[in-house]
């Protein structure tokens, strides 16, 4: 790698980032630089996840006032994640990336429309009852693990998919806290499939050294920007992001 190629990587990190953190799609800005640079999609797949664990490292260390108070529940949604991203990964080791193609845009596409309803379905869960409450709340967490697996495989967009069905957990939290938890939990699913990553898949080192520098940075920066936007902003740019993305991959 020329020193040119390590500070386009730098920028791309910084700029992913920030976009993870505000709408989380920091793929769709490090994945096609990393292709653009000549590795072969699944290693440009394996690659980008490892890196990507810094811009969780980044966020988090970034977010400490959203998260004050919440240490238990991202340690449950952590594990539970970490599982979904272990597993994953090792559905990437033994499956070609392409296997997500047909259904790509209708998990980003259909999250989006999930994240711009959060308010009425909100409204809606107040009326449950406790034992209706309850199976809403381990249906979610199923989704949850879902969305972890798909992170850990392909993981285009889903910082959107986990940002939704957290927003539907804790209706009662502000977008800049859920946010913060979501940058948190996709950590702990891309960390778990990085392991696997490391170990098995074709990982190139020389380029998550430049991008993951960028993505710790951009990571830290972007909860500075998210706490400035009004509320309800982040969850209507993120869905709004997110609707053009399946759109783009459906074309």
């Amino acid at each position: 790698m020329t020193t040119l190629q390590a500070g386009e990587l730098l920028g791309v990190g910084f700029a992913a980032g920030v976009v993870s953190v505000l709408v989380s799609l920091a793929s769709l800005v490090s994945y096609p630089a990393l292709l653009a640079l000549g590795l072969p999609p699944v290693a440009a797949n394996v690659t980008n996840t490892v890196a990507l664990v810094f811009t969780g490292l980044g966020s988090t260390a970034g977010s400490r006032s959203e998260l004050a108070g919440k240490g238990g529940v991202v340690l449950r949604l952590g594990l539970l994640a970490a599982l979904g991203g272990t597993v994953g990964a090792v559905l990437l080791l033994v499956a070609p990336a392409s296997s997500f193609q047909v259904v790509v845009p209708f998990l980003i596409g259909g999250a989006s429309v999930f994240l711009l309803a959060q308010p009425r379905l909100a409204r809606m869960r107040a009326r449950y009852g406790g034992a209706d409450r309850r199976r809403y709340t381990i249906g979610l967490r199923v989704v949850l693990f879902a969305a972890a697996i798909y992170a850990g495989y392909f993981g285009a967009a889903g910082g959107i998919l986990i940002l939704a069905i957290l927003t539907a957990m804790y209706p009662g939290w502000t977008p800049q806290q859920v946010n913060a938890v979501k940058n948190t939990v996709g950590m702990c699913a891309n960390g778990a499939a990085a392991v696997g990553f490391a170990l098995f898949g074709p990982v190139h080192w020389a380029f998550v050294l430049p991008l993951g520098l960028g993505f710790l940075t951009g990571g830290w920066i972007g909860p500075v920007i998210a706490r400035r936007l009004p509320s309800g902003v982040l969850r209507v740019v993120a869905a709004t992001c997110g609707i053009a993305m399946a759109v783009k991959f459906a074309l």
